[in-house]
């Protein structure tokens, strides 16, 4: 029969059992399948033999015993990666250990006061190779980075907190897809506001049926903020920032002199970084009908991109970024949720849909201002809501008897980013088959699909600039067409050239 003891008890139960303490802390230390956690826990179980230590006898209340703790790590601390470590941390219920770089001069030299006593690195690959303790990182870089770091975390056992979008290109997202499966980690993609509790009363309209089946999609953003759309930088390694590896933040992408103004923001703009306005908030704006609707991958692609004119009056945009707006539009098959076909169209730039008849003329479509947003328009109505981030959730539901729903955020505890970190955090401890885990908003199961179809809008756009040369030797465009796409075999299959997108070329030492 166990037995609880008190403070008095504490000094001769662990005198009594230090020798079979001492031979349970070594033996367990061989078998690499335990985790530290279990092996404290089993540990510190067999130190007490029949006894029960209280928590609080042994370090007061409040008190959270190391063993209970996750021990993480980020990969980027400045700006967003800010945030994700601090809110991962749980108001220092689980302990940061270490911090991963490649500036400690900008904004992650406030990261550091935060956690002064987390070890600092300039490389994620020496992090994870010298600190083995580590449990799961947060992974909050240029976009480039984001496969790479992923990769090499989750190869060594590391649970992956991941920022949006997933991955830099289709491939990518699928492959650590696979991979979060085949080593068994815990994963979650940083679209926060998929943990938003108000997305329930969109999904509970789908569910119930009151806008019927839903035949088109509009979503649309003001994005882009930065610098794209003309001509690359040019390379000037005097203006590089001194405490700036410059090596370590081009990781997979090819080698060049520093380029002035990438780093720590307008990389967003140019394809060897970035991946436009799409990868900013396109999982967040995407991620509410495919959610909802249950969609899988696209069936097609085709985009029209807006144009600078060149010298010799050809619509054009540099193909080194993004351009400055385009529309794309993709087809779904049917599903469960949704059995109708569905055509889903992607505008940014500031270009917006037309105001539909049903919603009156004085009411933002989308969100404020009707900047950002996502019209689901089906038989009976439609829903109206905006960019699905840590900004306010605003579903409304117009039906075409002329009624209107808006629902409420519900009261209690508001968490940091809707406690889209912490639920990651806890279902690391809880373990792979864990519910928690299952019931995450966007583990990698999710959040890759989901990923694809936003970069898929990319692949079309980037295919959209192929030429080739004719026989007098001017070029000539030929991917300005409408790309059919096999999914299970992430191809396209009617224009060979643009399967070069789906993947990407590695730098040595940083292939995935």
């Amino acid at each position: 029969m166990l037995k609880q003891i008190t403070k008095s008890d504490v000094g001769v139960c662990l005198l009594k059992n230090v020798g079979n303490f001492n031979q349970t802390i070594q033996s367990p230390m061989k078998q690499k399948n335990n985790s530290r956690r279990d092996f404290i826990r089993k540990g510190a179980l067999a130190a007490a033999g029949f006894y029960i230590v209280p928590r609080n006898v042994l370090g007061g209340p409040g008190f959270i015993a190391p063993s209970d703790q996750l021990l993480l790590a980020a990969i980027g601390a400045g700006g967003k990666g800010r945030s994700d470590i601090k809110n991962a941390s749980v108001n220092g219920r689980e302990r940061v250990v270490a911090l991963c770089d490649v500036d400690f001069s900008g904004s992650a030299a406030a990261t550091v006061k935060d956690f002064p006593q987390a070890k600092l690195f300039a490389d994620y690959r020496v992090m994870l190779d010298q600190m083995k303790e580590i449990d799961a990182v947060t992974i909050s870089t240029p976009d480039h980075v984001h496969g790479p770091a992923a990769s090499f975390a989750m190869q060594r056992g590391k649970h992956v907190y991941v920022q949006k979008p997933m991955t830099h290109n289709i491939k990518e997202a699928r492959l650590l897809t696979e991979m979060a499966r085949k080593y068994k980690v815990v994963t979650q993609m940083g679209n926060q506001g998929a943990s938003n509790p108000l997305l329930k009363n969109v999904q509970g309209w789908i569910d119930s049926g009151k806008i019927g089946k839903v035949a088109k999609v509009q979503i649309w953003t003001n994005r882009p903020v930065w610098p794209q759309g003309n001509a690359m930088p040019k390379p000037d390694p005097s203006q590089k920032p001194k405490d700036l590896d410059w090596n370590l933040w081009l990781g997979p992408a090819p080698e060049t002199e520093y380029i002035p103004n990438l780093h720590p923001f307008n990389w967003r703009g140019w394809w060897e970084y970035g991946t436009g306005a799409l990868g900013d908030v396109g999982c967040h704006l995407i991620d509410i009908p495919f959610r909802t609707l249950g969609l899988m991958y696209p069936t097609d692609a085709e985009c029209s991109v807006g144009s600078v004119y060149s010298k010799m009056w050809t619509p054009d945009y540099n193909p080194e970024g993004a351009p400055a707006s385009s529309t794309i539009t993709l087809h779904f098959n049917a599903t469960k949720k949704n059995p109708t076909r569905l055509e889903m169209s992607w505008m940014d730039g500031g270009i917006r849909p037309p105001h539909p008849e049903i919603i009156p003329a004085d009411h933002d479509i989308g969100g404020p201002g009707s900047a950002n947003g996502v019209l689901m328009i089906g038989e009976k109505g439609i829903i109206s809501t905006n960019i699905n981030d840590s900004s306010p959730l605003t579903p409304k539901l117009y039906l075409n008897d002329g009624s209107i729903e808006v629902p409420v955020e519900p009261e209690g505890v508001k968490e940091p980013e809707y406690g889209h970190q912490r639920l990651w955090v806890d279902a690391c401890k809880a373990g792979f088959n864990s519910k928690e885990h299952k019931g995450l908003t966007s583990s990698f199961d999710y959040a890759g699909p989901m990923t694809e179809t936003v970069l898929m809008g990319n692949l079309a756009i980037r295919s959209y600039m192929l030429r080739k040369q004719n026989e007098k030797g001017a070029y000539e465009f030929f991917g300005r067409r409408k790309l059919l796409w096999d999914g299970e075999n992430t191809r396209i299959t009617n224009l060979e050239e643009a399967n070069q997108f789906v993947s990407r070329q590695y730098r040595k030492g940083w292939e995935i």
